[in-house]
């Protein structure tokens, strides 16, 4: 069993919260996290660009981050969705395992 954190900013919180619940109802994540209010600094065709956003936590398996981002991709309003996968090195054993058991 290898779990990881996914995370990904969206724009909205209707967005945040289509996308955490899909991902929950679909057993595709154990948890997420909405983070409000985070402030994204980053360069789009070649402007730099300022933007409000929040971020979601997502907690799952590694073995589902295909899946995970296929169903992100399909609901996130932006044309290039941050979409990236950060392992979990250490963890509450009886945490790591309820991952597990939510996502199988």
């Amino acid at each position: 069993m290898k779990n990881c954190v996914i995370y990904c900013t969206v724009p909205n919180e209707f967005n945040a919260n289509l996308i955490a619940s899909t991902l929950v109802e679909d057993n595709l994540a154990a948890c997420v996290n909405i983070i409000p209010s985070v402030t994204s600094v980053y360069k789009w065709e070649g402007i730099t660009q300022t933007d409000s956003e929040l971020l979601l936590i997502i907690k799952t398996q590694e073995d589902k981050f295909e899946a995970v981002e296929e169903k992100i991709k399909t609901l996130h309003e932006n044309t290039l969705p941050e979409i990236i996968a950060l392992p979990i090195v250490k963890g509450s054993e009886e945490y790591q395992n309820w991952i597990a058991d939510v996502t199988s």
